[in-house]
């Protein structure tokens, strides 16, 4: 039986963990809060102490982690343990040349690391509805394909390494239009007194529905702003995104718009919500005047094109 080594037990780490076991591996994990280590522990997997250690025991290592910082201690300690040559699956939402700067840590140790960031939120990685964008080289891909579909629905090779963040942040700066153009639509439906979950149901069924509209369309309704993606975290994935946006030289008029919303949200104090709570922030700005708030410029903007 393969021992899949979890490093990082977050909400997606704890629910790949999760999904991994109940798939027929052995799973040890680690993280730094031992409040998530105590959640693995709780789901009867092995709890180990460190990376090292979780190293030790696992035949595929897989990492999810919030920054940079993060990916880069880790690789470091997996080199000064080294023991014996692996594959490191890295599924975190960061900078293409950060995960370039790992890989550069972690290669003379032979370990191998693979870029494979994942499509989905939290709760949808704890019903293993998770798409894994997967770069990096072929041969060790293989080798663990298995793995990925124990925690995912679907998966997509995609290359050379990187390739899995690029494709990963042109998904996501989709999701920050759609969940935008959700709440924005779902607070016109309100002041045009019509139905609220009737029009859930009926633009879900119909060409303007989105995933963004069925997966947080309920929660606005709902009023239900708890964190499946903080906005902590997304305002992170909007500045990758921007970045990359203007390494690119692609115009992103609409987008730019959008993450204006995000901006003044979390400005507003709702770093611990969900980015649906943009919702919130359109439904306060429907009922003040025309000349009410304005949006805030995004980093990296002059005023003339906001």
């Amino acid at each position: 039986m393969t021992t899949v080594g979890m490093i990082g037990l977050g909400v997606m780490g704890l629910a790949m963990a999760q999904n991994l076991q109940q798939a027929g591996f052995r799973v040890c994990g680690y993280d730094i809060d031992p409040s998530r280590r105590k959640l693995l522990k709780k789901a009867k997997a092995t709890v180990g102490q460190s990376v090292q250690e979780v190293a030790e025991n696992a035949d595929v290592l897989i990492s999810s982690l919030p920054s940079t910082e993060a990916l880069l201690l880790v690789s470091r300690s997996l080199v000064a343990s080294a023991h014996k040559r692996m594959t490191l699956v890295e599924t975190s939402t960061l900078p293409i040349q950060d995960k370039l700067m790992a890989r550069r840590i972690l290669s003379p140790a032979q370990i191998v690391l693979l870029d494979c960031p994942l499509s989905g939120t939290g709760s949808q990685a704890q019903t293993k509805d998770l798409v894994v964008y997967g770069s990096g080289p072929l041969a060790a891909y293989k080798k663990v394909t298995a793995i990925l579909e124990g925690f995912s629905r679907k998966q997509f090779y995609l290359g050379a390494f990187g390739n899995g963040m690029k494709l990963k942040l042109i998904a996501n700066y989709l999701v920050a239009i759609h969940n935008a153009a959700a709440a924005e639509a779902l607070v016109l439906a309100e002041k045009a007194g019509l139905n609220l979950d009737l029009v859930l149901a009926a633009i879900g069924d119909s060409a303007g529905q989105s995933r963004m509209w069925q997966v947080r369309g309920p929660r606005m309704v709902a009023a239900d702003y708890s964190p499946m993606m903080s906005m902590h975290l997304w305002q992170k994935d909007m500045g990758i995104i921007s970045q990359f946006v203007a390494a690119a030289g692609a115009p992103s008029p609409v987008f730019d718009q959008a993450r204006a919303l995000y901006s003044m949200a979390y400005q507003d104090g709702h770093g611990d919500r969900d980015s649906s709570v943009i919702h919130l922030l359109l439904k306060s700005m429907s009922a003040q005047p025309a000349a009410g708030k304005s949006l805030p410029c995004p980093d990296g903007l002059v005023d003339s094109k906001c």
